[in-house]
């Protein structure tokens, strides 16, 4: 394999209304062989994505002291990611070369939901940048409806009502982060992100057009993740493989900024509420293993163990990062 599939929304939801068909055969084969695949006729506004990336850029691009004002806290990860200060979760390795800010899902600080899992509540939003907060916040409208498209379709391809699915989606610890990568330096070990497995349903992301991101196939070959032009690139995460019994991939996949260049990219991961449980939907596959755990122990713990002095309080809990064989 060189390339990842292509996925035609538009045809794919013909055939959820038909309960099956063509698309929906193509999507079954890149979730289950493949774990990513570019999504086009995805009738996303590039309007929405060139002002956020214009947003972004102009961000980033501020004194490194005036981003640290809103730099992120041990109880409230929300705000500013000083360049290079995480590490990947459960392994050794240097810390990776990149830059962000990191929002989740809207919840008013009232919202009785704030009582019940620490990882709700608003958003930190720079004020001197308030051309941020409406671009993401149009963007993410978008990501939201495309989201649960998709899960209408895994929900057929598993054989489930769609509500099933959907409903997890209620109040979720979706969440974006805002990323610049610096230019790596010649001959630089580091990783813009080092190889790993995302631990959400999905994530939904509209690459930089330096390039960078790349997924390791089944055979064990990198290759760029890629698509045409105006594509998203989707990818299956640790959740949705667990729901699947083990049938949907969740891809190692890394980002190497060797361009010479600036690179940006906000990815949009999709998590269920905070209390919904992640085990089997359906009958397992019969060599799949996993540790039945709700959605919000599993997010807490990957955001506390990103600091390089956290570890895991659940050695076998899958975090995402891989071990040093496996990259």
């Amino acid at each position: 394999m060189k390339t990842i599939p292509l996925i035609d929304l538009q045809a794919l939801l013909a055939d959820i209304a038909n309960n099956g068909g063509e698309t929906l055969k193509q999507l079954r084969f890149a979730s289950e062989a493949v774990g990513f695949f570019a999504l086009v006729n995805h009738g996303i506004d590039l309007v929405l994505i060139t002002n956020l990336r214009s947003a972004i850029e102009d961000y980033f691009q501020k004194p490194v002291a005036e981003k640290q004002r809103m730099e992120i806290l041990s109880d409230n990860y929300r705000g500013y990611i000083p360049m290079a200060s995480f590490t990947p979760n459960q392994d050794e390795g240097l810390s990776d070369l990149y830059e962000g800010y990191k929002l989740h899902f809207e919840i008013p600080d009232d919202d009785p939901i704030c009582n019940a899992c620490d990882l709700y509540g608003p958003n930190r939003w720079p004020e001197a940048f308030p051309s941020l907060k409406l671009a993401v916040t149009e963007y993410w409208q978008a990501m939201n409806d495309l989201s649960e498209h998709l899960l209408e379709a895994f929900a057929l391809m598993m054989g489930l009502p769609a509500s099933v699915l959907l409903q997890t989606l209620e109040k979720p610890l979706t969440n974006m982060t805002l990323l610049h990568y610096p230019p790596a330096k010649p001959n630089e070990s580091s990783f813009g992100i080092h190889p790993h497995k995302d631990t959400d349903l999905f994530t939904l992301l509209y690459p930089d057009a330096v390039g960078g991101l790349a997924l390791k196939t089944r055979a064990g070959d990198w290759i760029e993740a890629t698509g045409p032009d105006d594509a998203i690139i989707v990818n299956s995460g640790n959740m949705l493989e667990t729901w699947s019994g083990g049938r949907i991939l969740s891809t190692p996949h890394r980002v190497i900024n060797s361009s010479g260049k600036e690179r940006y990219s906000f990815p949009y991961f999709v998590v269920p509420r905070y209390d919904v449980m992640i085990e089997p939907l359906v009958e397992p596959l019969p060599d799949f293993e996993w540790t039945a755990v709700s959605s919000g122990f599993i997010s807490a713990e990957v955001w506390r163990t990103n600091k390089p002095d956290e570890v895991a309080s659940d050695p076998r809990l899958n975090l995402g990062s891989l071990h040093h064989e496996t990259v």
